[in-house]
């Protein structure tokens, strides 16, 4: 669950990013396939920089739990 709550905000922006450029290219008949990888990939950096102390503290709290259950099942 950890993981599907860290990747979705990249994902997401990822997505809607690349619906967004390919209604574009759809209305203006530019087939061009870097104009959608250039854009997500800026979009998924851009998101990164932005979610990426959020996504550290949920990775970090996870392994503490991981942690506690395991010197709990040690004891």
């Amino acid at each position: 669950m950890t993981i599907l709550t860290v990747s979705l905000p990249l994902l997401g922006i990822g997505l809607v990013v690349g619906l967004v450029i390919s209604v574009l290219q759809a209305t203006t008949q530019i087939n061009e396939q870097t104009v959608v990888f250039v854009s997500k990939i800026l979009s998924v950096f851009g998101a990164l920089i932005l979610f990426g102390p959020w996504m550290l503290t949920q990775l970090q709290e996870f392994t503490l739990r991981v942690y506690g259950y395991i010197l709990t099942a040690l004891r």
